[in-house]
């Protein structure tokens, strides 16, 4: 795809959020599964939740613009969620993996977060409305969901991991 406008680049960072989504959708249920806090596991498997929304989002938007959410390779996520499979398969103490598994959602949630405030962004230059209020609405949740694997690290997990 030649990237001649705005409008060129609000797709090609589509596709790349759908393939980070699609992406994230694999590796959340293994984070879940290695995940040794309840809560923590139960965090994983709402933003599991979470994400096949996001995905339908981003889906319902390609249609409006005529294009398909496929054909591109998140490479940024593919590196981050390969971060998270090591960590996992260092077999670490299990508090330290728990706070690693934390980390390492963190680093995908402000990936996420830099990427849709961007087509957010976009949404509002090119008229989109409504496409960037679903936008703000899937940033709004990555937010909310940094800020509860924040609440769970220091109400707990990272204290563990520390002794």
């Amino acid at each position: 795809m030649e990237l001649d406008t705005l409008k060129d680049l609000y797709v090609e960072e589509l596709k790349d959020l759908y393939s980070a989504e699609k992406q994230l959708i694999k590796a959340l249920p293994k984070m879940a599964k290695a995940a040794n806090d309840k809560q923590l596991a139960e965090a994983f498997r709402t933003h599991l939740r979470q994400t096949a929304e996001h995905a339908k989002r981003l889906e319902q938007i390609c249609e409006e613009l005529g294009v398909s959410p496929r054909g591109k390779k998140c490479v940024g996520m593919e590196g981050l969620i390969e971060e998270g499979s090591d960590l996992i398969k260092e077999n670490p103490d299990p508090d330290v993996l728990d706070a690693g598994l934390i980390s390492a959602a963190q680093h995908v949630e402000h990936y996420e977060m830099a990427g849709y405030g961007t087509v957010r962004t976009y949404a509002r230059q090119l008229g989109f409305e409504e496409q960037a209020d679903l936008l703000q609405q899937t940033l709004d949740e990555e937010g909310e969901t940094d800020h509860l694997l924040t609440r769970l690290a220091e109400s707990g997990i990272n204290v563990a991991a520390e002794v």
